[in-house]
């Protein structure tokens, strides 16, 4: 066909330039005979128009819900819906957020991202956020291919006040001070105030007042009064006016560690257990052990010079009487009396166990002779008097049933080896006086027995071969966990408190431990959530002397948690979550993201917006008005083809051509 039509021209070309009569109306029908070749088609295709798509996006997460903001999120989310039915080819794609696993927060434009995966790019026509402003994932948000509108809940007299604590450390020293600082922070349009109350509770203990400035950060010293964590809860009363409370109060958990724990270790006979005790001791960093052994009794008459002797003297003055409060546990280890500690000493020690002192005694075969220290001022204090008998024979441990609710023996048992526990080989056989009988031996005397004497603390163990435990003697047994925990019981380790109740964070909410030693029904668990409302919850028996209870909620913030005297406060997430450290609505927050999809942000609280159409990449919003892009989209469903014109039409048009170009040549020139 290109030949042809070039040999056509050719052809024309060459009539032309001789001037032949006709050539025009020759060459139209040469050119009406090869369009009839050529067979020209008309294509018609069968469209279906696309609706634009419409991104909108509802916070729903707690700040939300703060004075009328739901309502207004309600109205704004109506009136959108409405606006979109209203415009022709427009669909709405909704989209709900909720507060943010772990410490919450307004995930928006992670919503947002996740729609516009799943929505054809080139069909959006923008995208709406009715929110307060206060997002939490700005570095999420996409590359819109339309405008970003926000309508903004709140209003602009809205205020708060938020507590701010500082610089709390995870450790500190007991007894010591600790710096925290803190700050009392008023956000909005805040009425004038000078000076903010603040209360401080330890562990939901009593209250403590003072008044720091507003807006100003303080410092704040602290000192712990336990071992172990201590949870402080420092709080500013609520504002008639503020946004919420929520935020009124923070949490502070620090784990108490003393600066050192001091043991006196007094070994009265040199024996194969003596370097048992000492390796516990000694095994603990945190320890500073005394250690004196009596290897030359007053008694002993050998002829040697005092002045030839290496031994150290006994200070026992300055240990028993001077310096007798700076010890945190007392052990004796197969001591008696020997005229080294006259009474007045062993009273001393007694009225130093009532004031809040610990005492342990490993009693060996004298114990149960004349020179006990039962026989001693000391003996007030022991819970076990020796019948005076001694069991040299083997004997095998056994928890008693109290002792399997007790924190120092409870589980002992599942630390057996698998033969069981090994036999020891002597036992003082003793009456327990006072206190609780932890474990026995032979005929079920005594073996363990701990008591409470006044603020402190006293154990007596009747045998003086639990490190037969230690050298594995018939498989051996737990025997350094078992003095672990009783020389720390003694000295008021929290973790083994026999009344407790302990919180920790679960996927539900919180699983909450109650330990204790009384028979019979426990009182329920009382709790207060951090919206203020309270329940009871039924605590299930799981383990001798330990009862569980679950606390389904996905509230975070402060939990008070009460069952009879014991009163806790936990954190679920943060004291204050994400969403409420800045309250008052904004669109700073989004005025970048805004701004490069020539959106806008418009208060809800001032009127509802109209909706116009907008070219794209053009202002989209204004006084009153949003825009959204139309993009008339739309998808070919079929394609119908037809000929342009009959084959007889064009030769029709030929046979016209040549006759007039035969006239021209032959008639009309004569």
């Amino acid at each position: 066909m290109v030949a042809l039509a070039l040999a056509v021209l050719g052809a024309l070309a060459l009539a032309a330039f001789r001037r032949l009569a006709g050539w025009p109306y020759r060459g139209f029908a040469v050119i009406c005979v090869f369009l009839a070749l050529l067979n020209p088609s008309l294509k018609t295709e069968e469209r279906q128009a696309e609706a634009d798509n419409v991104l909108v996006v509802v916070d729903r997460s707690s700040s939300q819900r703060l004075s009328d903001r739901e309502a207004q999120t309600e109205a704004a989310l109506a009136h959108v819906t409405a606006q979109l039915a209203d415009r022709p080819g427009t669909e709405m794609r909704l989209v709900e957020v909720a507060d943010a696993a772990g410490p919450g927060g307004s995930e928006v434009m992670t919503a947002l991202v996740q729609a516009l995966s799943e929505t054809a790019r080139d069909r959006i026509a923008g995208a709406i956020v009715i929110s307060d402003g206060q997002i939490h994932d700005t570095e999420f948000a996409p590359n819109l291919p339309a405008p970003l509108h926000l309508l903004l809940t709140g209003r602009s007299r809205d205020w708060d006040r938020r507590l701010l604590v500082k610089n709390a450390p995870g450790f500190a020293i007991l007894g010591e001070p600790i710096t925290l600082t803190l700050l009392v922070e008023d956000q909005g349009a805040a009425p004038q105030a000078a000076l903010a109350d603040i209360i401080l509770s330890v562990d939901g203990g009593p209250e403590q007042r003072y008044q720091i400035p507003v807006n100003r950060e303080v410092e704040v010293d602290v000192s712990l009064g336990h071992g172990g964590m201590n949870i402080l809860q420092f709080s500013t009363p609520d504002m008639s006016g503020e946004l919420t409370d929520r935020n009124n109060a923070a949490v502070v958990q620090i784990n108490a560690l003393r600066d050192r724990l001091r043991v006196l270790l007094v070994s009265g006979v040199p024996h194969p257990g003596e370097r048992t005790w000492r390796n516990l001791l000694k095994s603990d960093s945190n320890v500073d052990l005394v250690h004196f052994t009596i290897l030359r009794p007053p008694e002993k008459q050998d002829g040697v010079p005092v002045t030839e002797l290496s031994l150290i003297a006994f200070p026992t003055r300055e240990l028993f009487l001077e310096k007798i409060g700076e010890f945190d546990l007392i052990v004796f280890d197969r001591y008696k009396r020997r005229g080294l500690l006259p009474a007045e000493y062993f009273e001393s020690i007694a009225n130093y166990v009532r004031q809040g002192g610990a005492v342990l005694v490993a009693a060996g075969p004298d114990y149960a002779g004349v020179n006990s220290l039962y026989r001693s001022p000391l003996g007030a204090i022991l819970p076990g008097r020796p019948t005076s008998r001694v069991f040299e024979e083997p004997i095998l441990p056994q928890v008693t049933e109290f002792g399997l609710k007790h924190p120092v023996s409870e589980s002992l048992e599942s630390l057996a080896p698998d033969t069981g526990w090994g036999r020891w080989l002597r036992q003082i056989e003793v009456e327990a006086t006072s206190g609780q009988v932890l474990m026995t031996g032979r005929g079920d005397s005594p073996l363990l027995v701990v008591d409470r004497v006044g603020k402190g603390r006293v154990a007596l163990l009747t045998s003086d071969h639990a490190w037969l435990w230690d050298r594995g003697y018939e498989g051996g047994g737990p025997q350094a966990e078992l003095l672990r925990r009783v020389a720390h019981w003694s000295m008021k380790e929290p973790d083994l408190e026999e009344e407790a109740l302990l919180a920790e964070p679960s996927e539900s909410g919180l699983q909450v431990t109650r330990r204790s030693l009384t028979e019979g029904p426990l009182a329920p668990l009382e709790v207060v959530t951090p919206n203020g409302e309270r329940f009871t919850v039924a605590l299930q028996p799981m383990a001798p002397g330990r009862y569980r209870a679950e606390i389904v909620s996905e509230d975070l913030g402060l939990y008070r948690l009460s069952s009879g005297d014991l009163q806790i406060v936990a954190a679920l997430g943060p004291a204050a979550p994400r969403e409420f450290v800045q309250t008052i609505a904004t669109d700073r927050v989004m005025a970048p993201i805004l701004a490069e999809t020539n959106g806008g942000a418009l208060a809800v609280s001032e009127g509802l917006p109209k909706f116009r159409n907008v070219r794209s990449g053009r202002p989209a919003h204004g006084r009153g008005w949003i825009g959204l892009v139309s993009h008339e989209a739309y998808v070919v469903q079929g394609v119908e083809i037809g000929q342009f014109l009959p084959a007889w039409v064009y030769l029709i048009f030929a046979a016209l051509g040549l006759l007039i170009g035969w006239l021209r040549e032959g008639r009309w020139d004569k």
